[in-house]
């Protein structure tokens, strides 16, 4: 008779797990009971009931990021709002922590040769994209190519400049000649050192860069979006806007792209295979570019991040519960009014001079930024390395700026401004439109109009319209206001990459050898005494021709419900609050109304 009892409890057994296989997690258990006999005796034997597990609903993040992006490809995009997108689904072979310092990323080392003119990156063993599928060096030396590639046509291509060949590729007459392409310094190679065969290769994790010239910051360069790998055969079967559909953006950063609604949302969800963990939050942006319409669904708990706006500013300080979830920090961003160096009246120095001095930046920041800010005439901000303490060209004097005009031999006639001709050149400004933007350039014009007597039209365009106007010499206004954030705390970032010739100040048409002279001996210094001097000589260079009114610096100024928690801040919050250090948030659900 044992065999009878073992018999009947083995199927007793095999049958607890097949219904507690085929349950819903939620459901309640089903508990079977059998009736045994055994030599005259009854046994009742209880199968015990499966564990219930309770399906805990993934909490999501809201936050409002403003525009719409004008592309998310990682070669092409530069704004604000398009990084913020590719930060979350990429990642480069480095990455910055809390305190701007550069760390691995998907690298887990790096090396430079003894002059800084060679750097070799080995990948962590094992690293997969969002799919699962391997990430190896191929991949990055894929983004790398794509980025310096003339046919790609970058609005960041000119960061890797300093790689060997890159220029000579870039600023060929015939950019398609395949020597061209074979002279760029960038090589995936397997552990032993050999050239790497396609992106299945397991082994190919070194990836090998040579430099034109000493780089010691290039490792730095690694970690933006430029070099994140996106794709290849992804992007081809996409096309030209592969990047508008979640179905093309399989990445190997923190979170996965799930739909992508423009101008609506932008859901994401954790990456299951990121290296440094996952994610236990779901993201979502939003697009609202009015900042009086993010506030109230802010109050209406719609959003859980957004931007402040000086606008709201005395309605959060004078509320608080609101009070107590302002986050008001340093920042990274200096803000100027652009002057397009190829359309009068700004071709013309003293023009730019008049108009600069003409530029009240204390009222501005005291009375339209309600002091969320601070104003500057300096592009490097206090508190980087490079800043100029000592720096005072150009500040509002408006006798000065008057005198500036007259000897510009331009002259205004009846608020109409006159070329030393005498014909009429109209002023424009340039901005994007919402219903706070136009208070703000009203206030700009009405003061360049008290001090210099200039009539200037205000020009409002859609917001990602203005942003696709900005990038490009042919289509930027003749007077707009930008500007720029860091990428990483150096010198070279403020100075090199955005006014060399052929970099992001070529979109206003600025371009000065002498300063490209100095910049390339700054960039190529390994000493870094040596090196911050020339850095601050070049500064001076660039402010000595006023080719912009450099204004104001900001603040990071968000709202954050008192829910999420574990935010990270650095200044180069200029996306949204804790995107540095993402895996560290945390939402308790146990708070949310």
């Amino acid at each position: 008779m044992r065999s009878k009892l073992f018999v009947f409890v083995s199927l007793l057994i095999l049958a607890s797990f097949v219904l507690s296989a085929c349950q819903p997690t939620a459901a309640t258990p089903v508990v079977e009971t059998v009736v045994i006999e055994k030599e005259g005796q009854t046994i009742v034997v209880t199968a015990t009931p499966a564990p219930v597990v309770e399906e805990v609903e993934t909490p999501t993040l809201r936050v409002n990021l403003g525009s719409w992006p004008d592309i998310i490809d990682p070669q092409k995009s530069s704004f604000v709002n398009e990084i913020a997108h590719l930060k979350m689904m990429y990642e480069g072979l480095t990455t910055q922590d809390a305190e701007l310092t550069t760390v691995p990323g998907a690298a887990e080392s790096w090396e430079y040769n003894d002059d800084a003119t060679e750097l070799t990156f080995t990948l962590r063993e094992g690293l997969k994209y969002s799919d699962g599928s391997l990430l190896n060096a191929k991949r990055f030396e894929y983004s790398i190519f794509r980025n310096v590639d003339p046919a790609t046509a970058g609005e960041y291509a000119s960061i890797t400049d300093d790689i060997a060949g890159a220029k000579e590729w870039r600023y060929a007459e015939d950019t398609t000649l395949p020597e061209l392409r074979e002279g760029l310094q960038v090589k995936a190679l397997d552990m032993a050192g050999n050239a790497c065969t396609d992106y299945e290769q397991v082994d190919c994790r070194i990836l090998k860069i040579g430099l034109a010239q000493s780089a010691p910051y290039f490792h730095t360069v690694m970690s933006l979006w430029v070099t994140f790998p996106a794709k290849e055969e992804l992007i081809a079967e996409g096309g030209d806007i592969w990047w508008t559909s979640s179905k093309f953006h399989v990445g190997n950063g923190p979170f996965v792209v799930k739909a992508l609604e423009p101008y609506v949302r932008g859901f994401f969800e954790p990456n299951p295979n990121y290296w440094a963990g996952v994610a236990t939050y779901n993201l979502e942006f939003r697009y609202i570019t009015d900042s009086a319409v993010s506030f109230e669904a802010y109050k209406n708990n719609e959003f859980d991040i957004i931007g402040l706006a000086a606008e709201d500013l005395a309605t959060v300080q004078n509320d608080a519960t609101l009070n107590a979830e302002a986050n008001i920090y340093p920042g990274s961003c200096t803000f100027a009014v652009m002057f397009h160096q190829l359309k009068e009246p700004f071709t013309n120095q003293k023009v730019r001079e008049a108009f600069a001095m003409a530029l009240d930046r204390e009222t501005w920041v005291a009375d339209v930024l309600k002091g969320l800010g601070s104003p500057t005439l300096t592009w490097i901000p206090k508190g980087f390395p490079g800043y100029d303490a000592e720096e005072n060209r150009w500040g509002f004097d408006p006798a000065a700026a008057q005198a500036a005009l007259a000897e510009s031999g331009y002259t205004v006639n009846n608020g109409a401004l006159l070329d030393p001709t005498g014909a009429a050149v109209d002023m424009i400004d340039t901005f994007s439109d919402t219903p706070r933007n136009r208070v703000r350039h009203e206030w700009l014009v009405a003061k360049f109009k008290d001090v210099l007597g200039v009539d200037i039209k205000l020009n409002p365009v859609e917001s990602t319209t203005y942003t696709a106007m900005t990038k490009d010499i042919t289509t930027a206004p003749q007077m707009f206001i930008l500007g720029w954030c860091a990428d990483y705390p150096d010198p070279q970032n403020w100075l090199s990459v955005y006014w060399k010739t052929g970099a992001f100040g070529e979109r206003i048409g600025y371009s000065n050898p002498d300063l490209d002279a100095k910049l390339a001996e700054a960039d190529s210094t390994i000493d870094p005494d040596a090196r911050m001097v020339l850095y601050a000589d070049a500064q001076r260079m660039l402010t000595d021709g006023a080719p912009v009114a450099f204004m104001w610096n900001n603040v990071n100024a968000y709202m954050v419900k008192p829910w999420v928690k574990g935010i990270v801040q650095t200044p180069q919050d200029a996306g949204w609050p804790g995107d540095v250090a993402p895996l560290s948030i945390t939402i308790d659900t146990s708070m949310i109304p």
